[in-house]
């Protein structure tokens, strides 16, 4: 015989029963099957919240209630013939007429007791455990369906409740014997005490549920089907790559499900174990995929490590002092006081000079304990032979979990260092001599990244992940998302890189989603985000603390550039299309250049000059190859060729600048551009990158717009420069007198820079430039008199979000 587990996902609607049921009937081979099913995906959650709605008097438990009806109705017309359904349809209505009466009751006391909420979650299983058996019985399968509630007998705890063996096998063993199927259906999760009232195994009692039968049967296979093929090197939700182990002994899966594996509920190895009965962990989905085999013991060396997990809400309490070498007793009294006050001992540490001893236990056990110990040695205290006991929180055990890491050496050295070079402090570390578990404590909040970095030195990855956070969902923002969105496939495909954007942040709302935000609702999602600043978004970032972790700044805010310091001192690179960091005071350009070098994190701005063209990059090859820079001259503006090109006094050049911002050329305030300032960053930026320290007040600024545009708003500007036509014209007029076109060129020679309208000739390479391209000309001692020439489009949305793009792809590469 066999006890075949359905989890809810496998039986979340009628497509996934209906897989359930080529499953089962696949498994015949002369031996009878015991099923046991959990509730349909989501209906315990749903059946909680019921009876929640019920006891606040809130009256949409029967809307709810009406839905979840609907929801198993659908599931028996969809599965049985419509001659069959009759007596099935009656039974749930039967079912959900008695669950509306329980939660009536409710609503009108406005109380729920535990024991009244088992009675309520029960009704999932037993309906899907009930539509199952009729669907086998419409297929003609002979079929029975076990009342767990008759067999599993438990105390009264309520919603935990735990198992009397004796009394649950001795009546699981005469049920069967006296009546012989070939299968059973069984609801998982439920149970009943003495008295014959319902109660429930606790969440994820269903797994549990099948190991009792399994245990008390002694059948040949506990078989647990969910919707992942098998246990996990470490929790998918941490580690998106995560793998499937193939085998694994109880005792390790013990040990993972004891550090929060989720994949088994935990006491469900026991019963099992103690029958040494094999343990699979299936693919509802994928039933053809190995799973993971779980036994007495495991072979191979290639997985000496089986998997990664942890445990979180751990305080740390060290007692320390010299009067503590050489005197016995000290450790016997330590644990004598926690045992007293029921304080569980998780991990111990001693140092080997006997100065100090530390140990790990619950943090809801914190206050208890210090009062305790302090107690203890309080004589000790007052003498100073013993410092009053140190107490650490916010701490997680972090452990790598296999039987077979006692013989291969340097796994604690191999798991310890790389935590290290991740930053990741190690506050006590713990290893039996079985070498079973090494366990070491780290601050909760490093926990995502610790997994991700022991997952991948220890465990092949198939790609790397790069976690991007990005200010700004304006024009270039939606494009790079946009071209993310694209890319992504690609990028993981043919670079085994994945890109997810788990950030993104307007100058009001911040969208956060540690699994990656769905980019095709992006625009939806953020709208009905959280109210956020700036400094509230980068905090969050912080706080999750996500391995190869990405801020890209796509705003000219400067609220946003000074955020910057913050990100690279916690390791978090920075890709910046926002000009105002790089354009700031020296000493500032170069502290933010200074931290990501110490902390090992890249400082990246190529979009900040010419948008997508590679101008910074080529610029930062010439000087890394030994070349030297002499002359910059350069059409850095996209915004002002774009208007110079179209500018012909045919229609008014107010007109021609109102356009090129419709379409996306300018910044928010067009004076940036035609004031000359964007394109005076622009130039000091390639002067400081080419190594010349350079503040904005020395640059040159030849200024062609009147200063009566500089006054008022964005719109007074626009009035203003119409009325300053006449001036545009005579511009215009004079350049084109000489055969020349107006260009707005920047210079860069001899330490000194410069910006101004120039009057271009035919001769020039600026010439023949049109619409928004830049043009940027490097005359280098390699390039003395035929300069190295980068040309392309300066400005555009499209264009700007590719070279942040490209940025953001170069930091996956460190």
């Amino acid at each position: 015989m066999k006890v075949l587990k359905f989890g809810g996902s496998s039986v979340a609607n009628a497509e996934n029963i209906q897989k359930v049921i080529d499953i089962i009937l696949s498994q015949k081979d002369n031996h009878a099957i015991a099923v046991v099913v959990s509730a349909m995906g989501g209906v315990t959650d749903r059946l909680l919240k019921i009876a929640s709605l019920a006891a606040s008097a809130d009256d949409t438990y029967k809307t709810e209630l009406e839905e979840l009806e609907q929801k198993h109705l659908t599931a028996v017309r969809s599965l049985l013939p419509i001659q069959q359904q009759s007596a099935t349809l009656s039974l749930v209505k039967q079912h959900c007429n008695e669950l509306e009466s329980i939660c009536d009751g409710v609503y009108l006391l406005k109380e729920l007791s535990l024991r009244t909420q088992d009675k309520i979650v029960s009704f999932g299983e037993l309906l899907s455990s009930r539509i199952i058996a009729a669907k086998l019985e419409s297929l003609g399968v002979q079929q029975q369906w076990v009342d767990s509630r008759d067999l599993i007998v438990t105390n009264s705890n309520h919603s935990n409740a735990a198992v009397d063996f004796a009394i649950t096998n001795e009546r699981i063993s005469t049920w069967f014997k006296a009546n012989p199927s070939t299968y059973y259906l069984i609801p998982g999760f439920i149970a009943a005490n003495l008295a014959g009232h319902t109660t429930t195994l606790g969440r994820g009692g269903s797994d549990y549920t099948g190991s009792i039968y399994a245990a008390a049967l002694g059948v040949s296979a506990l078989e647990i089907w969910t919707d992942v093929s098998g246990m996990m090197t470490a929790d998918p939700r941490l580690v998106t790559n995560a793998k499937p182990i193939e085998h694994i002994s109880y005792q390790e899966a013990m040990e993972l499900s004891h550090f929060g594996a989720k994949i088994i509920y935990p006491p469900t190895i026991l019963p099992v174990m103690l029958k040494k009965i094999p343990v699979w962990i299936k693919n509802t989905f994928e039933p053809t995929a190995k799973g993971t085999l779980i036994e007495s013991h495991t072979e191979g060396a290639n997985d000496f490590i089986r998997g990664i997990s942890s445990i979180t809400g751990i305080s740390l309490l060290s007692l320390e002092g010299s009067g503590m070498v050489g005197i016995p007793g000290f450790s016997k009294r330590l644990f004598e006081a926690l045992a007293n006050e029921q304080v569980n001992v998780i991990l111990i540490t001693q140092s080997s000079s006997e100065h100090s001893i530390c140990v790990g236990i619950n943090e809801a056990d914190t206050l208890k304990a210090k009062r305790v110990v302090d107690y203890a040695f309080s004589y000790e205290i007052q003498t100073g032979k013993v410092d009053p006991l140190v107490v650490e929180t916010n701490l997680t055990i972090v452990a790598l979990v296999g039987e077979q890491m006692k013989s291969h050496p340097g796994v604690s050295g191999k798991m310890f260092g790389s935590l290290g070079r991740n930053g990741i402090n190690i506050r006590a570390i713990a290893q039996g001599s079985s070498e079973k578990n090494i366990s070491a404590v780290i601050a909760t909040k490093d926990v995502k990244k610790a997994i991700n970095v022991l997952h991948e030195v220890f465990f092949e990855t198939s790609y790397k992940q790069l976690n991007v956070f990005i200010a700004g969902a304006g024009n270039v923002g939606s494009k790079l998302l946009a071209q993310i969105q694209q890319q992504q496939l690609f990028l993981q495909n043919q670079l085994n890189l994945q890109v997810r954007v788990v950030g993104i942040a307007n100058s009001k709302k911040a969208l956060l989603a540690d699994q990656g935000i769905l980019l095709d609702e992006w625009q939806s999602l953020l709208a009905s985000a959280s109210v956020s600043g700036i400094d509230e978004f980068v905090a969050q970032i912080q706080e999750k603390n996500l391995r190869n972790s990405v801020f890209v700044d796509v705003t000219a805010n400067e609220g946003v550039a000074k955020v910057y310091g913050r990100l690279l001192e916690k390791s978090i690179s920075v890709v910046a299309c926002n000009k105002i960091a790089c354009s700031s005071a020296y000493d500032e350009y170069q502290q933010l250049k200074s931290l990501a070098r110490e902390y090992n994190a890249l400082f990246l701005f190529e979009t900040n000059v010419g948008a997508g063209l590679p101008v910074i990059g080529t610029l930062n090859d010439l000087l890394r190859s030994g070349d030297k820079v002499n002359k910059i001259k350069a059409v850095l503006s996209g915004t002002l060729n774009y208007v110079f090109n179209h500018y012909d006094g045919s229609k008014p050049f107010a007109e021609v600048v109102r356009q090129a911002q419709t379409e996306g050329y300018t910044e928010p305030d067009p004076r940036l551009d035609l004031g000359g300032t964007d394109v005076m960053r622009k130039i000091m930026i390639l002067a400081r990158e080419a190594g010349q320290q350079m503040e904005m007040e020395q640059i040159e600024n030849r200024y062609f717009l009147p200063q009566s545009c500089f006054e008022g708003s964005v719109e007074h500007f626009y009035t203003e420069m119409a009325k300053q036509e006449p001036h545009f014209k005579a511009l215009f007029d004079k350049a084109s007198a000489e055969g020349a076109k107006l260009k707005f060129v920047a210079t860069y020679e001899n330490g000194r820079a410069s910006v101004g309208l120039e009057h271009i000739l035919p001769s020039s390479d600026f010439y023949h430039l049109y619409g928004k391209d830049n043009l940027v000309l490097f005359y280098t001692d390699r390039y003395p008199e035929q300069p190295l020439v980068i040309k392309g489009a300066g400005a555009g949305a499209d264009v700007t979000a590719s070279g942040v793009f490209a940025d953001i792809i170069r930091v996956a590469r460190i």
